[in-house]
């Protein structure tokens, strides 16, 4: 691995220091402190997929990470830029992304997330509006209403309907470029909060615009309490993102990412509290995705 990272340096650059980035579920990345004989520095980061992942799937999905990153590189997105990929890891021994580090941290605190969520709004309009060219893979839905899991003391009438409301067939929609993990968790912001950066594009795909924002809105309410998700649904139609027309179909979108959430509350709450929200156990967060979904459930 380290003689592979050397091979996409300059000749007179090194490796000084390397640290563990946290907030990742399936990956290991590495922010890299370069330096060089004259004394200049610069930042790199390495992704890699643990063992949670089947090697054919780390290939893919870095595969396609690659290609998106090379595509962002010709929009304003303030996407990392690409250095290199090894999908197979033949050079690297296991396979590898390296691509520049973006300036800023994620923010996950209550203080300013007024200021973030009209932020993250508006980048996610500017992601949907960018024209991938080749059309992308489709997205990927793979949670069903079976696999959802009801948190404890959540109320089982409302989770009945919303599980019913998504056994429906999916809503015709109009294809977007989406990021397809877009949630504070990848979006990084100065100490002005100011956005900085997107950064995590493995999911990069092509679907409807309502499933990028029921995920971020889902993430929000999470976070920051259930108000905060359909305010964020409100902000980016305020930034001029387009949604279904119709009141159902949005419905279908965001209440299948509550339960999509439901799955993985654990392996959700593991990097938040690293990143400094201690208080956000898988009970809590079960709480919150319980009142969120009351918000966007019509009990009739």
């Amino acid at each position: 691995m380290d003689a592979w990272v050397r091979e996409h340096l300059h000749p007179d650059e090194w490796v000084a220091h390397s640290e563990v980035l946290h907030g990742g579920i399936s990956t290991v990345a590495r922010k890299l402190n370069i330096v060089s004989a004259e004394g200049s520095s610069r930042a790199l980061v390495l992704r890699l997929y643990d063992d949670r992942v089947s090697r054919p799937r780390a290939e893919r999905l870095l595969s396609d990470e690659a290609d998106t990153l090379r595509l962002l590189g010709r929009t304003d997105i303030p996407a990392p830029e690409l250095v290199a990929v090894d999908t197979s890891g033949a050079r690297s021994g296991r396979p590898a992304l390296l691509m520049t580090c973006l300036p800023g941290r994620t923010r996950l605190e209550d203080n300013g997330i007024e200021v973030r969520v009209a932020q993250l709004a508006r980048r996610l309009v500017d992601i949907h509006r960018v024209d991938p060219g080749e059309r992308l893979p489709v997205f990927e839905t793979l949670s069903t209403a079976e696999s959802a899991v009801v948190p404890t003391g959540a109320e089982t009438r409302l989770w009945s309907a919303a599980k019913n409301l998504i056994r429906a067939p999916a809503p015709s929609y109009e294809g977007r470029m989406l990021h397809r993990d877009f949630q504070p968790g990848n979006v990084l912001f100065d100490d002005a909060q100011r956005l900085t950066g997107v950064v995590d594009w493995a999911a990069g795909c092509w679907g409807p615009a309502d499933l990028d924002v029921a995920h971020c809105a889902t993430n929000l309410a999470l976070l920051h309490g259930s108000a905060w998700g359909l305010r964020f649904v409100e902000a980016y139609e305020r930034a001029g993102g387009t949604l279904a027309a119709e009141p159902g179909a949005r419905r279908f979108w965001l209440v299948r990412d509550v339960l999509a959430a439901s799955e993985e509350l654990r392996e959700i709450s593991t990097p938040w509290r690293e990143l400094g929200r201690p208080e956000l156990t898988p009970y809590v967060l079960g709480e919150r995705l319980n009142a969120y979904l009351r918000s966007v459930v019509v009990l009739e």
